[in-house]
């Protein structure tokens, strides 16, 4: 059997494909393997040229795959897509990533650090946290104005304005409507 020098793998969940080819082109390894035997087969595997597709958790076996001294390079998957033969399906998809990693004008994507994905993974929370906020003042404002009661669009206004609608007797609210508009203040910005 010939020395694999660039190895496609599809990553998925429980199982993964690898379509690996020699120095010359030729198909020297097809495999499918689970999730727990992957490390193993690397770990034995002589270094090679590893290409992953730049999807969930590829960092995460770029990392695991470069410890056993392999070459891991991750590919956007737009840059993949052209090279698929046929039907899409794992082994095809393993097969495209091959072939796109043996590609000399390739762009990759570079392979991130853990530090680098906990401060990836910071800003995507903070952001969707930001969002959820926004869409919940959002639905309050529209609310309060079925009540007749218009607020400013900046969330200070409605910061503001939340704690004095739901205690003010004189308000346009009922008091069914002052309990539920007070959780969803207490939810969004605590009891301040």
């Amino acid at each position: 059997m010939s020395h694999t020098s660039i190895i496609g793998l599809d990553t998925a969940k429980n199982v993964f494909q690898i379509h690996g080819v020699d120095s010359t082109g030729k198909v020297s390894l097809r495999k499918r393997l689970r999730r727990g035997q992957l490390t193993d087969f690397f770990a034995n595997l002589p270094e090679c040229v590893v290409g992953l597709e730049a999807t969930q958790g590829a960092h995460y076996w770029a990392r695991v795959l470069g410890t056993f001294g392999h070459t891991v390079r991750l590919v956007a998957p737009q840059f993949v897509k052209p090279y698929l033969k046929s039907q899409k399906n794992d082994a095809n998809d393993a097969a495209a990533i091959c072939e796109a990693v043996g590609r000399p004008h390739m762009h990759f994507v570079p392979g991130k650090t853990v530090e680098q994905q906990d401060l990836q993974a910071l800003h995507r929370v903070r952001s969707r946290l930001i969002g959820c906020r926004t869409q919940l003042s959002n639905q309050v404002r529209g609310l309060l104005a079925e009540y007749g009661i218009v607020l400013p669009q900046h969330l200070s206004y409605l910061k503001k304005a939340l704690p004095q609608l739901t205690q003010d007797a004189e308000t346009r609210l009922s008091d069914f409507a002052k309990r539920i508009f007070n959780e969803l203040r207490v939810a969004s910005y605590g009891r301040d």
